[in-house]
């Protein structure tokens, strides 16, 4: 057994503080060569040092807090990090978390291992608290009352994790057949990761490697939250692994990839995960988007419409031509209002066709097109296959130029019904923003029906939600209406608990819902601007997004900070 810098440190700090003779000392280091034993351990274990006063000299000179554990409740032990095999291989022991920190007591101090180990595990960093030798081996083996030599990094519930079942069919998964015993924990982490990240209703993971250090966040509705912490030395074992899972080639280091993986939970439940690879200084960075396909199912009901706006969205979606337009940035919820409106419509009276880049959720009865522009297809020529094919509802992913956006209005305009999306920050930009790609005002203000701009607020929880009274000048400045404010509303703030993440748990549509009505239309002819189109579209009782956002927050559904962050702009 190779010694470190640390091990002979260790050895020579007990000779020269005369708790070990050289000989003896070298005649220890040899014996545990022999026997692969812990150096520390071993010298307890056979009385040639005293454990005591190896602890006492240790804590000072490695500035490591001492703890006697005899007066520590072991009753307070966190149970879900108490891992047996780990425990007993590196002789250290979880006492207990405060915050994101998980504090080991460890007897020897050069234990740095377990320490790595127990924070990759854990995904909390780790504090030593150093005890005596004797002491700790007394615990753990009561603890335990066993004595093992099973060495493995895995201490998550292999039971539970065994009905995950990753679709590999391809040659390049096949790989995955052949990893070494050593990257079992590896493929078991991954694992417990996914799994963890559909339990809190993650929508993304982050495997993000940095020179020192690597990071596993989780993005909770809407924020991004570090969840693990893994050895830096691990971050090609990690890439490799969710490579492999996603039929990228893991040879290939160079350029951005994409793939995806199902993960199959069940014999009636999978999961699909949308992945991307991307090359950073320090490795690569892994992002994985959750695509669960129960979204579509979800009734518009519960995305967060006020009654009118619903129906509008409703009256438009029973057109029997007409373009529906949904805007915002990316995350802002657009999928999910999409594919709402596609159930919807989604009967066997109707043909339904979609160009998307690239499909997320698999819908039966729609005939689903992925965009591949590096073989021809992109948006303009799959909207032309989709006219020659009788089609009654056509849904384009996105409206990128203004060849697609022609095609799009042409079908709007000859008897079909067709949704699409742009990334936009209001309805009345969307207008502009037509108009700048070349599109005649006659034209949209002919073919266009519908717009809506949303965002997603994040939503108070009900557990943990507090109310507070603001100054009237506040509401004012805020925005809400006199007779609002006369009526003594209530607000709420987030406090947080254990059964949410910061105070909100899910998230709810912020809409602004836009008809294309008479006065719209004549303004967009006259080549009226956003401001002007935004004006007339308040006059004619349309929310925008901040008002509606206001709305949310006197019905307690989200706080006044949740929608100063999201309408900020």
């Amino acid at each position: 057994m190779a010694r470190n810098s640390s091990f002979h440190g260790l050895l020579n700090l007990f000779v020269e503080h005369q708790l070990l003779t050289a000989e003896v000392a070298k005649k220890a280091a040899e014996q545990c060569d022999r026997d692969k034993k812990p150096f520390l351990s071993y010298l307890v274990e056979e009385k040639l040092i005293d454990a005591t006063a190896v602890a006492n000299l240790c804590s000072i000179e490695f500035s490591i807090p001492l703890l006697d554990i005899n007066n520590f409740d072991v009753a307070q032990l966190p149970s879900d990090l108490l891992n047996e095999k780990r425990i007993l291989k590196h002789q250290a022991l979880p006492l207990y978390t405060r915050g994101n920190r998980l504090y080991v007591a460890i007897g020897d101090p050069t234990n740095i291992n377990a320490l790595e180990e127990f924070q990759f595990n854990a995904g909390m960093r780790t504090e030593p608290i150093l005890v005596a030798e004797d002491q700790l081996s007394k615990v753990i083996n009561t603890l335990f009352e066993s004595d093992s030599s099973a060495l493995s990094l895995d201490d998550f519930d292999e039971d539970e994790l065994s009905a995950i079942d990753v679709d590999d069919q391809s040659p390049a998964t096949n790989q995955d057949s052949d990893l070494d015993t050593d990257d079992q924990p590896i493929v078991i982490y991954i694992n417990k990761l996914l799994m963890d990240a559909i339990r809190k209703g993650a929508s993304d993971l982050h495997f993000e490697p940095y020179e020192k250090n690597y990071r596993v966040r989780f993005r909770i509705d809407g924020i991004l939250h570090e969840m693990g912490s893994p050895p830096a030395y691990l971050a090609s074992r990690l890439a490799a692994r969710l490579k492999v899972m996603s039929k990228m080639d893991i040879a290939e280091k160079r350029v951005p990839q994409d793939g995806r993986i199902k993960l199959k939970i069940s014999s009636k439940k999978s999961i699909d995960f949308r992945v991307s690879s991307l090359p950073t200084l320090f490795g690569e960075k892994i992002v994985l988007r959750i695509l669960d396909s129960s979204i579509a199912m979800m009734g518009i009901e519960v995305l967060g419409y006020e009654p009118e706006q619903r129906a509008l969205y409703e009256e438009n979606l029973k057109r029997p031509q007409g373009m529906i337009l949904v805007t915002g940035p990316t995350g802002s919820g657009k999928t999910v209002s999409l594919y709402t409106g596609l159930n919807i419509l989604n009967t066997p009276e109707r043909n339904i066709s979609t160009a998307e880049d690239p499909v997320e959720i698999n819908l039966s009865g729609v005939n689903q097109v992925h965009i591949n522009s590096k073989a021809g297809l992109d948006f303009a020529s799959a909207l032309r296959a989709f006219l020659r094919q009788d089609p009654d509802v056509v849904m384009v992913g996105e409206i990128r130029d203004l060849e697609t956006a022609e095609i799009a209005i042409k079908a709007a305009q000859t008897g079909h019904l067709v949704l699409s999306t742009l990334h936009t920050n209001s309805a009345a930009e969307t207008i502009t923003r037509l108009v700048n790609m070349g599109v005649p005002g006659y034209n949209i203000a002919s073919s266009v029906s519908l717009i809506i701009a949303q965002r997603l607020a994040r939503r108070l929880c009900e557990h943990c939600k507090q109310s507070e009274q603001l100054p009237e000048a506040e509401l004012v400045k805020l925005g809400f209406k006199a007779e609002e404010i006369a009526a003594q509303p209530h607000f709420y703030h987030a406090v947080g608990c254990d059964k949410c993440s910061g105070g909100y748990k899910g998230r709810v549509g912020i809409y602004e819902v836009m008809p294309m009505s008479e006065q719209i239309g004549k303004t967009i002819m006259e080549g009226g601007n956003s401001l002007q189109i935004a004006e007339i579209a308040t006059d004619e009782g349309v929310n925008s997004l901040r008002r509606s956002a206001l709305l949310k927050a006197l019905q307690g559904v989200t706080s006044l900070a949740e929608v100063n962050r999201v309408t900020s702009f």
